[in-house]
């Protein structure tokens, strides 16, 4: 009869060995995926008025516009924010409107190299982001938004 000896599993070990193999079986992160995490920190930036994550979603030079009519002349006319303008804005809001509200559909509409379209559908307004990739980072260089119907 053969001798065979038996080491004891703790189940620390255990779980271990599948966390382990878990990561081990986990895709890397996509470019998709960090895309969506830069549209994420704009929103929910937004949202709960974290400025420093607005920021960090943001490339410095963003133009962020609105087409309105002008009420005096009837006319058409951009609105725009810069993204200095952008982050006091998201600075001065503080977790409004609440959680159950706060819309946060995010879309990668297309990606090609070192340039992306997203879009994003918040509570009242959808956003159409483009994103590029800047020093190894993706950041939304542009935002065209337009205000929902009021229901």
């Amino acid at each position: 009869m053969p001798l065979t000896r038996t080491l004891p599993i703790t189940i620390g070990t255990l779980a271990l060995l599948a966390v382990c193999g878990l990561t081990a079986m986990a895709p890397p992160p996509t470019e998709n995926d960090a895309i969506t995490r830069t549209a994420l920190d704009y929103i929910e930036g937004f949202y709960t008025g974290d400025a420093a994550r607005m920021e960090r979603s943001l490339h410095p030079d963003l133009a962020k516009r609105i087409m309105r009519i002008d009420p005096a002349t009837g006319k058409p006319r951009l609105d725009q924010q810069d993204a200095t303008r952008l982050i006091a804005i998201t600075a001065s809001r503080k977790g409004t409107p609440p959680p159950p509200q706060q819309q946060k559909d995010v879309t990668v509409l297309d990606v090609f190299g070192n340039a992306a379209t997203v879009k994003i559908v918040a509570n009242q307004w959808i956003d159409y982001l483009h994103v590029v990739k800047w020093e190894g980072e993706w950041k939304i260089v542009n935002v065209l938004w337009e205000m929902k119907p009021a229901p």
